[in-house]
């Protein structure tokens, strides 16, 4: 018998891809990987902790990933994951925007840095769905 493969096992850009192959289409979810894969410290941090689950390859195209936002604050409290005060709200933001946690944003926006201020302008403007065809996103991505 062949065991499931589980994120731990795999790449960490394999995990990335999956978390963004099985949001596309709701634009939060869309931003909210987007993200933490462009601030850079979650995805890891989240992969080895196992609060990322494989959903199989849904499509055809690959694997498909979720993060388990219920447990990332149990994570958290245990000390199982951590970061800065700034990265911290970028987890939280990430975690607001694909799960509707509540997020203090008065606290959030004068806690984060300018980069990381950043990526949340563009994640909030990616789920408002401001990246259309016809005209550029209110606030983008920075270059990676």
């Amino acid at each position: 018998m062949i065991p499931e493969p589980r994120a731990t096992d795999l790449d960490l850009v394999d995990v990335e891809t999956a978390l963004l192959r099985a949001a596309v289409g709701d634009y939060a979810a869309e931003a909210a990987v987007l993200l933490l894969v462009n601030a850079g410290h979650w995805p890891a941090q989240l992969q080895q902790a196992g609060l990322v689950s494989l959903l199989g390859d849904v499509d055809g195209e690959g694997m498909w990933a979720q993060v388990a936002w219920p447990d990332v604050d149990a994570a958290l409290r245990a000390g199982t994951i951590g970061g800065s005060g700034s990265q911290l709200r970028v987890l939280r933001a990430a975690a607001s925007l694909a799960d509707g946690q509540p997020v203090d944003l008065g606290d959030l926006a004068a806690g984060l840095d300018r980069d990381h201020l950043a990526l949340v302008l563009a994640a909030v403007a990616h789920a408002g769905g401001s990246h259309g065809e016809d005209l550029p996103p209110l606030a983008a991505w920075p270059a990676r």
